[in-house]
């Protein structure tokens, strides 16, 4: 077994990035229809196929014309254009109605609002067929209420750059350029576990000292959210044994090969912590960061028998902990590799006193609102309620014991956890 590390805050962070670099980086790309794509990451340049608009047109109700003809008189009108149809080219001297998005007829090249008509009003049928002449004023000028072909973007042109996460505009835009579907980063394959012989799903009927496994739940949800697909293997026992043979057959299960195996539990200096008992013999490095919660820590590549090597990231046992080291050092990467959003770093002002761990980052849960921060709970990392009461977290440095009330304090903002 690897001695034991002791890292910092950035340090760590680091290492999760030199670890998981080459597998999310390795992973390739794929095409996904456009009704499947919301909140996937563009995997390379996306250049437009054609033009937008893809042929001049109407900008609103009105009259097609060539400007030249304008303060000539009274224009005869003629068959009005809609949307979504051909149009005959214009013959000079007179005007066509046109509809709003209608195409441009040949010969034309400006429209005259119907409200700046006389009469402010288009032909009935009969009246059409009966010969119908309209006055417009002369005050057009070449191009206006017409869109020009490609005036929003030009055959050709880079549309989105790659690595730009696809939200309903971005999707709507690829729809308009006639694509059905685009080439995405494929999601991250996470292989995630509990451990825990006094963990019981959910639903499940509590034993003489067992408790709900909300790790699962916790850290499936914030792993999806970031865009990973996850297979969840519940929890596993203690017994060295049967954690080791429930790993390997799901390791060796013939699905597709996972970038990340994430456990939660089992790596602190307990008698019974059966993660870091088996995995520190097969190449999984275990220490502590100075940080609390989640000081605990563990992270490497992976060689078990018979098993293609893969990244491992063990989390500390505690709901509270696991979340934070999730949001601290697994977040950040998948965000730049995926595109999420970069949770925002801000200073607020503290409105209570609080006080600190010299020799840790201490990150502690609250709400923050209108550039304040109200600390929720205390340091405990099993405090669920407060976490989920939660939208930011305070980061107080290594070297402060003490935040008075109305101090500045470094936060990040997590929102509702997403």
């Amino acid at each position: 077994m690897r001695p034991s590390f002791r890292r910092s805050v950035p340090g760590h962070l680091k290492a999760i990035e030199d670890l998981l670099a080459p597998a999310l980086r390795d992973e390739g790309s794929e095409p996904v229809q456009l009704g499947h794509a919301l909140g996937r990451t563009l995997a390379r340049d996306l250049m437009a196929p054609r033009a937008l608009p893809p042929w001049d047109n109407s900008q609103m109700d009105g009259y097609a014309v060539h400007a030249q003809d304008l303060g000539s008189g009274p224009l005869r009108v003629v068959a009005p254009i809609a949307a979504g149809q051909g149009a005959a080219a214009l013959v000079r001297g007179t005007a066509a109605p046109i509809m709003t998005g209608a195409p441009m007829p040949e010969g034309a090249n400006t429209v005259v609002p119907i409200e700046a008509a006389d009469p402010d009003r288009f032909p009935t049928t009969a009246e059409l067929a009966d010969g119908f002449s309209v006055v417009l004023p002369d005050t057009s000028e070449v191009g206006n209420y017409v869109r020009a072909r490609g005036s929003d973007i030009a055959e050709g042109a880079l549309v989105l750059e790659a690595g730009t996460r696809l939200g309903p505009t971005a999707l709507g835009l690829i729809a308009g350029l006639g694509l059905p579907e685009v080439q995405v980063l494929a999601r991250p394959r996470v292989l995630l576990l509990s451990t825990g012989d006094e963990l019981i799903a959910p639903g499940g009927a509590l034993g003489p000292g067992q408790i709900h496994d909300a790790n699962t739940t916790l850290l499936r949800s914030s792993l999806e959210a970031a865009g990973c697909v996850v297979t969840s293997l519940g929890v596993f026992d203690d017994s060295p044994e049967r954690f080791s043979a429930s790993l390997a057959a799901a390791l060796d299960s013939g699905a597709l090969p996972y970038q990340l195996v994430l456990s939660s539990g089992g790596i602190s200096k307990g008698a019974f912590d059966v993660v870091k008992e088996v995995l520190g013999n097969h190449g999984i490095e275990f220490g502590s960061v100075a940080m609390q919660p989640g000081g605990p820590q563990g992270s490497g590549t992976l060689a078990l028998p018979g098993c293609a090597p893969v990244a491992l990231i063990a989390l500390p046992g505690n709901p509270v902990s696991a979340y934070v080291s999730f949001e601290m050092f697994l977040r950040p990467v998948l965000a730049e590799h995926l595109g999420l959003p970069e949770r925002t770093r801000t200073t607020a002002t503290l409105t209570e006193n609080m006080e600190s761990v010299p020799g840790k980052l201490q990150v502690r849960r609250g709400t923050h609102v209108n550039g304040t921060f109200t600390p929720l709970g205390g340091a405990s990392s099993h405090l669920l309620a407060a976490l989920a009461a939660s939208n930011a977290f305070i980061l107080i440095d290594e070297n402060t014991a003490n935040l008075p009330a109305g101090s500045p304090a470094e936060v990040l903002i997590i929102g509702d956890g997403s």
